[in-house]
């Protein structure tokens, strides 16, 4: 039977041939969409290879950029500031004038250099225009005659003597009145192992056996001297006699000196704090400085504190030399192995700061205890040292907001 409808106008129309129909027109647009989608994943594809050549010149065009900067910079340059060691010089130039600068305009030039800033501006211009006097590859006019107007206007025997820190050169806190000072001192212990009938020469302060070794080092947390080998019991002011009277000793240029605490002899090359007087930093918390002798401590514990910022960052680094184990090593062997790690420091300390370890140790100090010892002294040798810390503190006090 056949599949037929009526209309309303009578005539019938048969359901196959709609049914055909109604599917031609869905497969055209089936193969119009496909035509269309295929267009546009084209256009795509086209578009994607345009960005990457694009990208790829763009990266060319960069690296000829940079190598043209790269050239253009050389012929700049002059070809001794490509060099390694003239940067060097460079950088300590840039420190001389910021030091001749601050020389000029601080209130305290009169008392450095014996006169003020506007007659040695004056005076150092005469010499340059005589040609007698010339800029040197070491030093300016200007700082040869501010070293030599010190030497003449403090009776110092010496033409040369170390720069200035940073450290101190660049904090008002401390300069100028630290700036005859070239590092701090202390000494530190590190279990050995010794024969049982030595044992209680080397067993001190702790329950074990140890050598206290001494050392000196710069405010850049790099060691200048170490001195290892004496028993645990030795006193710091005994192995210090030691350092200074012994062959290879301890070099103090004159008119300098080192930093000490409490436990070392106030002398002319070791500045010490004063005794009977607040400290430790942790001391001044509450309760700021309140005369110059409690600023003098206060200051000079936190320029001395690099000393024991150093010890503690060599023994986290080598826990050979600082744990608490009996060493597997005989005691001269642990004696040649501190030193060795001393050196592995200083040359670590240029090439790879390890600032997690530094701020581990800066954090355990702020918790440490406050050890109170002192040694007691008075000779010629005091009375030097009492001038000079007598004229840092009454100095500083004199300058300290109150």
């Amino acid at each position: 039977m056949d599949r037929e409808m009526v209309v309303d106008n009578g005539d019938s129309v048969n359901n196959d041939d709609l049914i055909n129909d109604i599917n031609q027109v869905k497969s055209q647009l089936k193969q119009i969409t496909n035509v269309k989608m295929g267009y546009e994943i084209q256009l795509l594809n086209v578009l994607m290879e345009d960005i990457d050549k694009r990208q790829r010149i763009c990266v060319v065009v960069l690296l000829c950029h940079i190598v043209h900067a790269s050239h253009l910079l050389e012929m700049i340059l002059p070809r001794h500031a490509r060099n390694p060691t003239i940067r060097d010089h460079y950088e300590k130039e840039r420190r001389r004038v910021q030091l001749m600068t601050h020389l000029v305009q601080t209130e305290r030039c009169r008392d450095i250099i014996r006169m003020s800033p506007a007659a040695f501006m004056k005076l150092c211009e005469k010499l340059r225009s005589t040609g007698i006097v010339k800029d040197s590859t070491k030093a300016t006019i200007e700082e040869q005659v501010a070293k030599f107007l010190h030497i003449v206007g403090h009776n110092m025997s010496s033409l040369f003597s170390p720069e200035i820190p940073p450290e101190i050169l660049h904090n008002r806190r401390f300069f100028p009145f630290f700036k005859d000072c070239i590092g701090a001192i202390d000494g530190t212990h590190s279990r050995v192992k010794v024969r049982r009938a030595d044992a209680p020469r080397f067993r001190g302060r702790k329950e074990y056996t140890t050598q206290n070794v001494f050392a000196a080092c710069s405010f850049d947390m790099k060691f200048t001297y170490v001195l290892s080998g004496w028993e645990g019991t030795a006193s710091d002011s005994r192995i210090l006699k030691d350092a200074l009277s012994r062959e290879d000793s301890l070099l103090i240029p004159e008119g300098k000196y080192y930093l000490g605490d409490a436990g070392f002899p106030l002398k002319g090359g070791i500045l010490t704090p004063y005794r009977g007087v607040r400290y430790h930093l942790k001391e001044y918390s509450a309760r700021g400085p309140q005369n110059h002798k409690e600023l003098f401590n206060l200051r000079h514990s936190s320029l001395r504190n690099v000393i024991e910022r150093i010890f503690d960052v060599l023994k986290k680094r080598f826990p050979i030399i600082g744990g608490g184990n009996e060493p597997y090593y005989s005691f001269p062997v642990m004696t040649d192995i501190f030193i060795a790690c001393c050196i592995l420091h200083n040359y670590l300390m240029g090439v790879d700061i390890d600032n997690q370890i530094i701020a581990e140790v800066d954090q355990e100090l702020q918790q440490r205890g406050i050890d109170r010892s002192s040694t007691n002294q008075c000779d010629e040798d005091y009375r030097q040292g009492a001038n000079i810390r007598e004229n840092v503190s009454t100095g500083m006090w004199n300058e300290y907001p109150l």
